[in-house]
């Protein structure tokens, strides 16, 4: 059975109204709620999963925080990344342990934990960002959140530059207008390479998807996720009042050789006729 220990992030969920904070304990600290005080030291040492109650009598729910907790609690300059996008995010761009992903724009860096948490711990994460204010609030909401040591490196760079990195396994390109970076993508990806970006207006759809595909890729995909929550409640299961709906829209690709592709179908229709020539000399 696991414990919680000193040190250790803790999500402390009201039961009664479902507000939740997320907290470091530390032996003898206290987190203050507008239902009580909760001492750190009443979790501490004791499984996750329990209830522990304020002075006032309010039950706390103790857990051990998601993924999905650690991004939604992280400090925000910039534009939020929504658990659902984040999650099929990592799938298209094939986030693993051992993986070299990049990403441009670092933001208040909820999607670098997420790819650093997928994969960690033979894996990097290699993060570029042009504001030194973004990339420094990134760093403290990486470290607030337990980031696995050694995955994530920050570099501060305009990246019409370009990037350091070679064969990169993934790439995820987080800025206003991705079509002008389309090409210093492009150099860093290793062969059949994964590209992902996310934009939040359709004007910027189009122009993303030109400059893909004047570059080098291929299976270009437009998506958006909408996600319905319901009550779950057994007595009156039914769909929530609110639903997570547009966030933006999501642009994968990969990266390929268009030559050999434009060759293969270029020869396509000769090897047909050669086929069925040779069937009819069989005959």
């Amino acid at each position: 059975m696991i414990h919680a220990q000193d040190g250790d992030l803790a999500l402390f969920v009201n039961l009664r109204d479902d507000k939740r904070y997320l907290v470091r304990l530390k032996t003898g600290g206290q987190q203050h709620t507008h239902r009580g005080i909760i001492p750190h030291d009443a979790v501490i040492g004791r499984p996750w999963g329990r209830i522990v109650k304020t002075q006032m009598g309010t039950s706390f729910l103790v857990l051990e925080p998601s993924t999905a907790d650690l991004v939604h609690h992280i400090k925000r300059t910039t534009q939020i990344l929504f658990p659902k996008d984040v999650g099929y995010i990592l799938m298209k761009l094939s986030v693993r342990p051992g993986r070299l992903i990049l990403e441009a724009g670092t933001g208040s860096g909820g999607m670098t934990l997420a790819m650093a948490l997928a994969t960690a711990p033979l894996g990097r994460v290699v993060t570029y960002e042009v504001r030194p204010d973004f990339q420094a609030l990134a760093r403290q909401n990486l470290e607030r959140a337990n980031a696995p040591p050694g995955v994530i490196e920050f570099k501060l760079r305009d990246i019409a530059q370009g990037f350091d990195e070679t064969d990169a396994d993934a790439f995820f390109l987080d800025v206003a207008e991705p079509w002008n970076f389309i090409p210093q993508v492009a150099a860093t990806l290793r062969g059949g390479g994964f590209f992902a970006t996310l934009i939040a207006t359709m004007n910027q759809v189009i122009p993303t998807v030109q400059a893909l595909e004047r570059g080098p890729f291929g299976l270009i995909e437009v998506e958006e996720l909408l996600l319905r929550p319901y009550k779950a409640v057994s007595s009156r299961v039914r769909p929530a009042d609110r639903m997570v709906a547009h966030t933006g829209y999501l642009i994968f690709a990969r990266k390929i050789d268009k030559t050999q592709i434009e060759t293969a179908r270029d020869t396509y229709p000769e090897d047909i006729a050669a086929e069925c020539a040779a069937d009819k000399e069989e005959k």
